[in-house]
């Protein structure tokens, strides 16, 4: 293998001649062989959105030479333009604060401006990884700032996913408003409800999750971009932070600022705790969804078969013709990986120390996986499950006829003790409580239409 020399504060070494990549990152090579995991593209997107403001700005206030900079800039959007990615090797798993990350992303752009300017890769006198790249910065403020730019990117397509899942529900639900069925608390026969506001009330947990998120995403605005090592904006003109975030506003699309104190968005990750936190109270919502649907779907002949999910493969090995409800026990699992990398988040958020938290990427990695695997599968759930739901509206019926919590509707007639005498019979004759009500004379045919009419299920009482 053709090999190039670079030197660092720690020695020489020979890497690979053609790797975009430098000292440093080979040397994290070395160290951090763990997972064979790599940061998202969306993060590196971010990050190179951030080299890429720094050239514009440092250059714009006369500390960068204009050919140095445009070779920068033009390196930058080589990246963002899809190329390069396979230069980015560092682990996700890496060294505390991102550093190893930080200057695989400086190496990169530095060699590739070489190339751009017709020198070979290594000759960082001409362009810099942390001369130049790496100008006015550093990994304590890049690092966050990329955590909340990647973060707010990659939400957008997770909330549209969460917008048509809420949809899906609520469509279903008023496709079947007509179905009166069984309610159940504590698993046991209630007073009825519809289809309708069954499966509504599952988009509206969904819509509401939605929308808490998108709240919270206003956490991420404000950026640590400016303030280097420890805050105190360090190496960096006067103008720097400011023109900065701006240009970040404008590459990124997002109303982005300054963080308030520079201070405190190298000590806290309390933002992105939030986000994680939301979509922690997502997972665990979507587990109670995806266990309903599963329980209302079980059967078909010794469960309560309510409704039938789509059969998308075979469910058995060895029992032909069994169908399981695959699709929601994906959800589960993808939801409970959720809540999982939700506690790895918040470990590493409480672990800040003095002036900075060097385990931002652990929040990095956890923030963004939970939001990968999400979006990737709400999709597939929405349309070959939740579309294709449809009810056994006989099976509700004839659920709904026996039910002995009908007499619930009898108690402001006849008194709670009698409507429970009625439906504990009801209950052991295997019989409906409007029956026997009517077999006992306790009412008239035309007074039970009206108790048991749907006007009065849904508490409209008749006037009789």
């Amino acid at each position: 293998m053709s090999t190039r020399r670079e030197i660092d504060p720690l020695g020489e070494k020979e890497l690979p001649k053609d790797a975009y990549y430098g000292i440093q990152t080979f040397r994290a090579i070395e160290n951090f062989p763990i997972s064979g995991l790599r940061e998202p593209f969306v993060f590196i997107k971010a990050y190179i959105y951030i080299k890429k403001a720094a050239a514009i700005v440092n250059e714009e206030v006369g500390w960068l030479k204009e050919e140095t900079a445009n070779a920068i800039i033009q390196a930058c959007d080589e990246v963002l333009s899809g190329k390069l990615v396979d230069q980015f090797v560092i682990d996700v798993f890496q060294a505390g604060a991102g550093t190893s990350f930080n200057m695989n992303v400086n190496e990169v752009i530095a060699n590739c401006a070489l190339e751009i300017l017709g020198t070979p890769r290594g000759e960082y006198k001409i362009v810099g990884p942390n001369d130049h790249v790496n100008m006015g910065q550093s990994t304590n403020d890049t690092f966050p700032t990329a955590l909340h730019i990647s973060t707010l990117m990659a939400l957008q397509p997770l909330l549209s996913e969460l917008d048509l899942l809420a949809e899906a529900f609520e469509t279903l639900g008023k496709k079947y408003a007509h179905v009166i069925k069984s309610g159940r608390t504590h698993l046991q026969d209630a007073v009825p409800v519809t289809i309708y506001q069954e499966f509504s009330a599952y988009g509206s947990v969904i819509k509401n999750c939605a929308n808490e998120l998108r709240r919270r995403q206003e956490n991420l605005y404000g950026v640590a971009l400016g303030g280097t090592a420890t805050g105190t904006g360090a190496n960096t003109h006067p103008n720097y932070k400011q023109l900065a975030v701006d240009e970040l506003a404008k590459m990124t699309g997002f109303p982005l600022k300054p963080a308030a104190n520079n201070f405190e968005a190298l000590q806290s990750h309390r933002a992105a705790a939030t986000i994680s936190s939301g979509l922690k109270e997502l997972a665990l919502e979507l587990i109670r969804i995806a266990n309903d649907l599963r329980l209302l779907a079980s059967g078909p002949t010794t469960g309560l078969d309510e409704i039938t999910l789509p059969p998308v493969q075979p469910g058995s090995s060895i029992m032909p013709g069994k169908v399981n409800p695959v699709m929601a026990e994906c959800l589960d699992m993808i939801a409970y990986q959720v809540v999982g990398s939700d506690a790895a988040v918040s470990l590493a958020v409480q672990a800040g120390q003095l002036e900075l938290n060097v385990m931002t990427p652990a929040v990095v990695y956890n923030l963004h996986f939970s939001i990968q695997i999400l979006t990737n599968y709400l999709s597939v759930f929405r349309k070959r499950c939740v579309e294709g739901i449809t009810v056994n509206e006989q099976k509700c019926t004839n659920y709904l006829e026996k039910n002995p919590s009908m007499a619930t509707l009898l108690s402001p007639y006849i008194g709670y003790l009698e409507a429970a005498k009625l439906a504990k019979q009801a209950q052991n004759e295997c019989r409906s409580v409007k029956e026997i009500a009517l077999e006992q004379g306790l009412f008239t045919h035309e007074q039970l239409e009206k108790i048991f009419s749907r006007k009065n299920l849904f508490n409209e009482k008749p006037d009789f």
